[in-house]
């Protein structure tokens, strides 16, 4: 019988061993027993606490997608304008613990393995959801409506798109400079929202 409060210690070191062997694996194509062994327990107590491989995947995309939200919600509360919670949102996306090995397999695992799994499509269409409200709720103070969704879907993707070609080593641009390419094209955008149309020249 587990010992009274292991649980969650074990859980969440199940967690950091299926990030671990996911990074080693490059892929999904794991067992129980490789997490399990990773994390020093048996498989059969690995099955104990999550049930199936699945549902321990699951869990380790929610310890993911919790991580960047609340890394997240730290950002926002150091930034007191509109501009200023835009660019916290920008900044996060990018900043080095996403950029660990073992977590950026686990994400490109899991965007392949949500064309196949409605559990993990949901919970990466959550975090989608949840990177669009913010920047729109951010930009809605500094263009029109129907601009600043624009404008969010704009940036949500080239957040992603930069994110999987500096993954992939394929971006020659540095975070650095994938944040200063995101702020540009925000602050451009932002520009031509406010730019009113000359007399007649509305369509």
């Amino acid at each position: 019988m587990p010992k009274l409060g292991m649980e969650p210690l074990r859980r969440k070191a199940l967690v950091d061993a299926t990030l671990k062997t996911i990074g080693t694996h490059g892929s999904l194509d794991v067992t129980m027993s490789d997490i399990a062994r990773e994390a020093g327990v048996s498989p059969a107590l690995a099955h104990h606490y999550f049930g199936s491989k699945q549902q321990l995947l699951l869990a380790t995309i929610r310890s993911l997608l919790n991580r960047l939200r609340g890394d997240a919600v730290t950002a926002l509360q150091g930034a007191h304008t509109a501009r200023e919670r835009i660019s916290a949102l920008i900044r996060v996306s990018f900043q080095a613990d996403q950029f660990a090995p073992e977590t950026v397999a686990a994400w490109l695992a899991f965007y392949v393995e949500a064309q196949r799994s409605e559990e993990t499509r949901r919970l990466l269409i959550i975090y989608a959801r949840r990177l669009h409200s913010n920047l729109v709720h951010a930009l809605k103070a500094l263009a029109p409506p129907l601009s600043a969704t624009e404008i969010a879907q704009g940036t949500a993707a080239m957040i992603d798109g930069l994110y999987i070609r500096q993954s992939l080593g394929a971006a020659p641009l540095s975070v650095d400079a994938s944040v200063t390419l995101v702020e540009d094209y925000v602050t451009g955008r932002l520009a031509a929202a406010q730019t009113p149309f000359p007399s007649g020249d509305r369509t």
